[in-house]
């Protein structure tokens, strides 16, 4: 359960865990997982469609999407682009039949920078004028550290992944500027390396960590309070790694004020038909 806040993220008001994938959202198809968000399933998607790359979406009208674009040009680690539509178009490369208004769990409403509304469907705020970015999410290479023997302690936990705006500026472009935004996954000491290595090999879906250790270093205060996302209990060894994230531009359009865009809700992303090796660099 969650209120808003000043800033326009969401405040968890309990710690109870959401409900995370299970065995069989893991086994479902792609095409079978928008369906079932298609129809108002809004669970986060770590772990749904289990092989199959995710990715964060942002939309704003045409006259604000040549900043974005080179806002996400200018900051590839936290902004790594898969694909971008032409105005107007409810599709995607990444999903033949997907249709951008529906096929995520959860979206997020913004008029001027504020956070409006939070709907399973977006076809009542659709504007022709919308050019949708879908970049790159974390989520894919998750396969991979745990191939690699690193835990998940979020999936472990039924928690959405931890996700803070820290005091890292991005690069800014036209009118779009803002911090850089991070999720964190606790990894312990000898699973490090492993961590670094299996990431790093998939750039097209934020790549190695920005940061490992102490969260100071970001401008975060207090892992126990996350922007977005859900607090995680980590092991007394385990060290905390940061990777750059997809949220980023939501925290942009915070900080920018676009009259209008859409988005993911954090952590409820857009599930395409490639397969997350495909982002893995050979």
């Amino acid at each position: 359960m969650t209120t808003p806040s000043d800033d326009g993220t969401r405040t968890a008001v309990d710690d109870r865990p959401v409900v995370l994938a299970d065995d069989t959202t893991r086994a479902w198809s792609p095409r079978t997982a928008r369906a079932r968000f298609r129809e108002g399933l809004a669970i986060p998607t770590a772990g749904v469609a289990a092989g199959y790359a995710q990715a964060n979406l942002v939309s704003v009208p045409a006259d604000w999407a040549y900043d974005m674009l080179l806002f996400c040009q200018r900051n590839p680690r936290a902004c790594p682009l898969l694909d971008v539509t032409d105005a107007g178009s409810t599709s995607t490369v990444l999903a033949s039949d997907a249709d951008l208004r529906t096929d995520l769990p959860r979206y997020r409403v913004w008029e001027d920078g504020e956070l409006v509304d939070e709907p399973t469907d977006v076809r009542a705020y659709w504007r022709d004028d919308l050019v949708s970015f879908l970049i790159g999410c974390s989520f894919t290479f998750e396969w991979a550290l745990a191939a690699a023997g690193v835990p998940l302690r979020h999936v472990e936990q039924g928690r959405n992944v931890p996700m803070y705006r820290t005091t890292w500026q991005c690069r800014p472009a036209g009118r779009l500027s803002g911090p850089m935004v991070v999720s964190m996954r606790p990894v312990p000491p000898e699973h490090l390396d492993a961590a670094i290595r299996e990431s790093g090999l998939m750039p097209a879906v934020h790549g190695a960590p920005v940061h490992c250790g102490d969260p100071s270093a970001l401008g975060v205060d207090d892992l126990d309070r996350p922007d977005f996302g859900d607090r995680v209990e980590p092991e007394p060894d385990d060290i905390p790694v940061f990777w750059a994230c997809g949220v980023t531009p939501q925290a942009a359009v915070m900080a920018s004020r676009p009259p209008f865009a859409l988005t993911h809700a954090p952590g409820r992303m857009f599930v395409g038909d490639a397969r997350d090796e495909q982002f893995r660099v050979l």
